[in-house]
This record gives structure tokens, sequence and C-alpha cells, in this order.
């Protein structure tokens, strides 16, 4: 089992590598090129980068992962195409993506859309809080503890 992270806009990545750590996990940051860094990883971590395309990283982690491998992301089309690989996909706020929600949640996705493109302003996410980081602490280390 590996961590597959769409590491663009991931703000819990330093927290997933630690807990992969724990349990002797490799995790795979997706990265388009133009978030390259100089930075050095730790050894269970590898970088992949993409084009800057808007889908080229789901893409990329849709081609590498594999049946029990854990994904995270914000992305619901990512998530949706993960879990009919059988793979274990959670949000960075903690919730995991279920094939029973996935259809309303991309549902819902097409509505706001239809209705940004109408000219009617839709909310965006609330600023990420130390309590929802603490809450993804907790939810991966429970479905890695689940997986392993």
């Amino acid at each position: 089992m590996n961590i597959y992270v769409d590491a663009d806009a991931c703000p819990v990545t330093d927290m997933i590598i630690e807990e992969a750590k724990l349990f002797q996990l490799d995790v795979v940051l997706v990265k388009s090129y133009s978030h390259f860094s100089m930075k050095e990883t730790p050894s269970h971590v590898s970088i992949k980068y993409v084009d800057d395309g808007a889908d080229a990283a789901d893409y990329r982690i849709v081609q590498m992962v594999k049946h029990g491998d854990v994904v995270v992301t914000q992305d619901y089309g990512l998530a949706a195409l993960c879990l009919e690989k059988g793979c274990h996909v959670i949000h960075h706020i903690g919730f995991r993506y279920t094939k029973d929600k996935i259809d309303q949640m991309l549902q819902e996705r097409h509505i706001n859309a239809q209705a940004r493109k109408a000219g009617i302003r839709t909310k965006g996410p609330k600023k990420f809080s130390e309590e929802q980081k603490n809450s993804f602490r907790l939810k991966l280390r429970k479905l890695l503890e689940q997986s392993s």
C-alpha cells in the first residue's frame, strides 16, 4: 500500500509524510511543474511532476494507483476514479469519499459550476483550521491502522 497525494494545494502534506513514516509506507506527491521545489524529502517520499494542465496530476495519479492504495485529494472527480480502482480516498479535511456518496457530490459540483457560469456567486471553502488539521491526522491514522 502506498499513499498518493494530489499535492499542489494540499495543506496537510507534511502531516501525511509523518503518519506514513509511522506505518512504514511510501508517499508519492504528485505536483505540477509550476510547484517545483528543490526541498529535500525523506527517503519514503517521492515526487512526480506533471505538466500544468487542469487535470494532469489527476490523470497521473489514476495511472499509478492500485487497489488498496490511499489517495488524498480534494478533487471529487479524482476521488471517483480512484474509488473505482478500489482505493481508499480521503479529503484533506478528514472525510472519506465513498461509492455511496460520490455521485451526489459530483452532481452538486456540476450544479455549482453551472451556477457560477450563470453569474451566481457560490461560497468558497472556509479557512482551514487547526481543528480540521487535527481531525485529518486522526482520521488518516485510523484509515492506515484499518488498512495495514
